[in-house]
């Protein structure tokens, strides 16, 4: 029998690695308790979280009739219609969505995007302590970076961003049925949103990807106008969310052993090195979307029935020593580096090249502002958002000395 988990729990979001070993203590895939998705199996090892990631023959996005797995019976169309993204979407729509945006994530585009990445980073630095002292790091520098600059590459206006983090800051609740429902209001608000930005740009143009996906609705219907909705819905959120709390979770593990610290600080080429590790050890996404077992098969000696629920347990493959040696360990200059932090398969994050600049950039240009930076409270005091399946620092309270 399984030990029973609080995956939103403050005991096991401090510390995965003693909830992921007792999990893999009973097997390398295991049946409990996920918030709001219900009864589901998750894996607890590398290879089995791998598998269930790359096989989308078997291990489906979608249930029998299309809907998107994980989703329960009593959400509302408006929930449906902006969770069925490409994130949530088998072949072969998956590629069609995909392609549309994938050049403006390839590696070329990113890239030249570095420039304005840093100088924003370097300008919400100066500014960390300009309102008070101390400051929350989350709220004055992890959570605006990463907006800023897909709102950017969104076209949407700098003017709306206050808005999109009140939203943000809404969504961090959802951890019970009861929290779900209490944000469908703010589901409200986004999807009205979105629909005036995608009207104005087909009334007045515009620039973005907002205007290009305008652009492929009018030359041919290649996309939908609620997968329009859906697909910004998933830019806006997990281009943003994601690589905030990777942000705040590296400087929180910096200024907790300032050791650390110098040597990032001693030569910042070693930063991308810092970056993998802090993707695998931090690990701000911690499970997958939940999928559905098209049919009966064995992972790892498991049996999983037809019609299961299952969830690749990223936290948990990061954490396997068989891919990591001493995975409690964070290890700067660990290389290689084998986490699923990106997932793997078909899924591997469209935006992970954007985050690893970003947070490279963050991190650069903080300890460059603020070398002393430090902690304004004990680490124990530090609290994590009670949201299962993301890693997410509530606030981080911060000194310049």
């Amino acid at each position: 029998m399984p030990p029973r988990i609080d995956f939103k729990s403050e005991a096991f979001l401090r510390d995965p690695f003693a909830g992921v070993a007792a999990l893999r203590a009973a097997g390398p895939v295991v049946e409990t308790h996920f918030p709001i998705v219900g009864k589901v199996w998750v894996t607890t090892s590398y290879e089995a979280t791998a598998r269930v990631l790359k096989d989308s023959a078997v291990f489906s996005l979608r249930k029998a009739g299309g809907e998107v797995a994980g989703l329960r019976w009593w959400m509302p169309k408006l929930v449906q219609t902006l969770a069925s993204n490409m994130l949530t979407t088998d072949e072969p729509d998956h590629t069609r969505l995909r392609g549309i945006v994938d050049e403006a994530f390839r590696r070329r585009a990113v890239v030249a995007m570095e420039p304005r990445i840093r100088a924003i980073a370097d300008r919400l630095a100066g500014e960390l302590f300009a309102a008070a002292s101390p400051a929350d790091l989350v709220a004055r520098y992890a959570q605006i970076l990463p907006l800023s600059v897909i709102s950017e590459l969104l076209g949407l206006p700098e003017s709306d961003r206050p808005m999109f983090i009140g939203w943000a800051n809404s969504l961090s609740r959802v951890n019970s049925a009861i929290g779900f429902l209490s944000v469908l209001p703010s589901f409200g608000k986004m999807r009205r949103y979105m629909d005036g930005r995608l009207r104005a740009v087909r009334a007045h143009g515009g620039e973005g990807l907002i205007a290009e996906l305008v652009r492929v609705e009018m030359e041919g219907g290649r996309i939908s106008h609620d997968e329009m909705l859906s697909m910004l819905f998933l830019l806006l959120n997990a281009g943003s969310i994601t690589t905030t709390h990777l942000i705040s979770g590296a400087v929180f593990e910096l200024l907790k052993d300032p050791a650390r610290r110098d040597w990032l600080m001693a030569d910042w080429s070693r930063a991308s090195l810092a970056v993998e590790e802090f993707l695998r050890f931090v690990a701000p996404v911690q499970f997958s979307k939940p999928r559905h077992v098209r049919e009966d098969v064995e992972i790892e000696g498991v049996h999983l029935p037809k019609g299961a629920q299952v969830m690749a347990m990223i936290v948990a493959a990061n954490m396997d020593a068989q891919a990591s040696p001493h995975p409690e360990k964070l290890d700067l200059a660990r290389k290689p580096n084998r986490h699923l932090s990106f997932g793997t398969g078909i899924h591997f994050c469209l935006g992970h090249q954007l985050a690893r600049i970003e947070a490279m950039a963050a991190l650069e240009a903080l300890f460059t502002r603020w070398p002393k930076l430090a902690l304004a409270v004990p680490s124990s005091q530090v609290r994590y958002q009670r949201r299962p399946g993301l890693r997410s620092i509530a606030r981080l309270p911060v000194t310049a000395s």
